[in-house]
């Protein structure tokens, strides 16, 4: 099946996936991939290539975390777009949205990069003490939610990933009572994890109305591209929704493999998993092994995803 014949879906990562050395080989390398961290640089006012290429603490802050992982992910959407692959739709987990509303024309990069550096200061800022995440592991969807709305306290579902994982958020009492519940109802496992603050949960509320009104200022293009939102699992038709959607995408639950699935249906058979790590790619295998699950995080990747998407 040569690229022609294909569907494919370009797919980003989200926080989490960060490393110190991402996207130096692109820099180094491409010249098209470079002028996206000399964009990001200029619109943010401090340099993106150091954050992201050198040993730092500032790395995994959020306020700095996804002004990295989105120069990145764009620096490398933007190579393999100079090597003639195009995608047909686009999404994105979490922060990996913009990247997928920059790969479908509906956010210029300067617009994606000015309101992803908010977005990351909003989260950080809005943190509120006491909020936690955990990742549940082997227990379907259904019986954790039911069991997170017999909880006391702010407790709810952030991520669904693929089957078998789903992220819980809210208040740390909660999220911890609410694992050892989870795990007496027989999920394999539960994790709590590292990281600063309750994300996708209704604590952060307040950040999310804060980028609603930042996102006033950022013109929005019609869809001539599709995209799937994380807020509802399902195409974006009208371009109107795209903000009040990126709102409430800040506090409402991540539905990627509602969007994969959704993808999959509508005969998408490639997906292209662009940035660091292959967090994404792991999702699919256990989402669903039939589909070509290709990834782009290394300057060698492009020519190995060239090569295997023109395949006969």
């Amino acid at each position: 099946m040569g690229v022609a014949m294909r569907k494919i879906a370009f797919i980003f990562p989200g926080q989490g996936a960060q490393y110190a050395g991402m996207g130096k080989d692109f820099y180094e390398n491409i010249p098209v991939s470079k002028e996206v961290y000399e964009k990001a640089s200029a619109v943010c006012g401090f340099d993106i290539a150091k954050l992201c290429f050198e040993d730092n603490e500032q790395l995994n802050i959020t306020e700095y975390t996804q002004i990295a992982m989105l120069t990145t992910s764009i620096s490398m959407l933007r190579a393999l777009e100079e090597k003639g692959i195009v995608s047909q739709v686009n999404a994105g987990l979490s922060l990996g949205e913009y990247g997928a509303l920059v790969a479908s024309k509906v956010i210029k990069e300067e617009d994606a990069f000015s309101i992803v550096l908010k977005r990351g200061q909003l989260m950080q800022e809005a943190v509120p003490t006491g909020g936690a995440m955990a990742a549940i592991i082997g227990m379907s969807a259904v019986k954790i939610e039911q069991i997170c709305g017999q909880s006391q306290g702010i407790v709810s579902i952030a991520n669904y990933n693929c089957p078998g994982q789903i992220v819980i958020t809210g208040e740390e009492k909660s999220v911890a009572h609410t694992c050892e519940k989870l795990k007496e109802a027989g999920a394999k496992r539960t994790l709590m994890l590292n990281v600063s603050g309750p994300f996708h949960s209704v604590m952060l509320k307040e950040a999310g109305k804060k980028l609603g009104e930042s996102l006033e200022t950022v013109k929005i293009q019609p869809i001539t591209i599709p995209y799937v939102s994380n807020a509802t699992g399902d195409y974006v038709t009208d371009f109107n929704q795209v903000k009040s959607l990126l709102e409430r995408q800040v506090y409402s639950p991540v539905k990627w493999q509602q969007s994969v699935e959704r993808l999959i249906v509508d005969g998408v058979d490639t997906f292209i998993e662009i940035g660091p790590g292959k967090t994404l790619s792991g999702f699919m295998r256990k989402t669903n092994k039939s589909v070509n699950m290709q990834n782009i995080g290394k300057v060698e990747d492009l020519d190995r995803v060239i090569e295997a998407l023109t395949d006969s």
